[in-house]
């Protein structure tokens, strides 16, 4: 008998695309420590005065307008995941959120108290390291096995942001635009603070001091999300076979006044737009599952911002989501 049970874990949406439901879910996610790296008088402070007073209106638009009639496209498009995954192993699969809900909490002690099951392999759904994605969730994890006294193993899969099965399926899913014609693809990451990098630099003299930190071996990538992202451009980019001045790397989502990494998806788009781009892909490879921010702020106001900057056609490569090589992929790992 098997004595293992995989639990994948993806950020959270909202129970609802109304302002009370993204409110509650804006508040859990911002006041974690992990998200806004702040003491926690400054941290409340911030999302209580400055975010939840108006943005949760704006986001609610924004969900309706991407939601699904079965619910939150993040949320179903996981659990399609978790369902086609079932379907390769022989072990209990789980599908957690960290914010909101199916929360950690509930779906690690559903696969622990099933008869037989030792070791709990955890994968996060990240390729990159982030504090505010991956560390936050292994802690939520490691919190509620200390918490219910759970006597198994957690067995974490490290980021995979340059794993080559991981990157045929990136490649593979995103085969069928690349065939097209088009005069450009944007590689857009999710942006992160630049403070976020740079605390994590122990030597606190490599990561964002040098144009070309990302490029010097250094102990720092272990953790470099900036560093992370750009190994994944430029393994796809080898296994696809594109030229050089048919691509470009750009960071989404940003939120505050902090610096966050450079250059802004949206303004990458007026440039290209600007010089004569007609035709463009994006494809969002800190996402494996399709989410708000790829259907509404690439699909939709990607698409607006490039038709009102001169462009034509913004054309979104989905996320892998449930591909038939994505599933294989992580079917191999849950059977190491």
């Amino acid at each position: 008998m098997n004595n293992r049970a995989v639990l994948l874990a993806n950020l959270g949406s909202p129970d609802n695309a109304d302002e009370a439901s993204v409110r509650r879910y804006l508040d859990q996610f911002l006041m974690d420590p992990y998200v806004i790296q702040l003491p926690w008088v400054l941290r409340r402070l911030i999302v209580s005065l400055l975010v939840l007073p108006k943005r949760p209106k704006d986001s609610a638009e924004a969900y309706k307008s991407v939601w699904l009639k079965e619910g939150s496209p993040l949320v179903v498009f996981s659990d399609q995941l978790k369902q086609a995954l079932q379907k390769e192993v022989d072990m209990p699969i789980g599908m957690a959120m960290r914010y909101g809900s199916p929360d950690i909490e509930s779906e690690l002690l559903k696969l622990a108290q099933q008869p037989g099951i030792e070791e709990i392999l955890f994968i996060p759904l990240y390729p990159h390291f982030a504090d505010s994605t991956i560390t936050t969730s292994i802690e939520q994890a490691k919190t509620v096995i200390e918490k219910h006294q759970l006597n198994i193993k957690l067995n974490v899969i490290a980021p995979f942001y340059q794993q080559d099965d991981y990157i045929t399926a990136l490649v593979e899913s995103a085969q069928p635009y690349l065939n097209e014609s088009y005069d450009h693809l944007i590689f857009s990451y999710h942006g992160l603070p630049e403070s976020h990098l740079t605390s994590l630099d122990k030597s606190g003299s490599h990561c964002l001091k040098m144009d070309n930190c990302c490029q010097i071996a250094n102990p720092a990538h272990a953790t470099c999300y900036r560093h992370q992202v750009m190994m994944t451009t430029q393994h796809f980019v080898e296994k696809a076979g594109l030229s050089q001045d048919k691509y470009s790397v750009a960071f989404q989502s940003r939120l505050g006044r902090a610096k966050w990494l450079d250059p802004n998806t949206e303004d990458r788009i007026r440039e290209l737009a600007a010089a004569g781009a007609k035709n463009i892909l994006v494809i969002c490879p800190a996402f494996v599952t399709d989410c708000l921010e790829t259907l509404e702020e690439i699909a939709i106001r990607g698409q607006e911002v490039f038709e009102q900057a001169g462009g034509n056609k913004l054309t979104l490569i989905p996320c892998m989501n449930q591909h038939p090589k994505w599933v294989e992929t992580l079917a191999n790992w849950c059977k190491q």
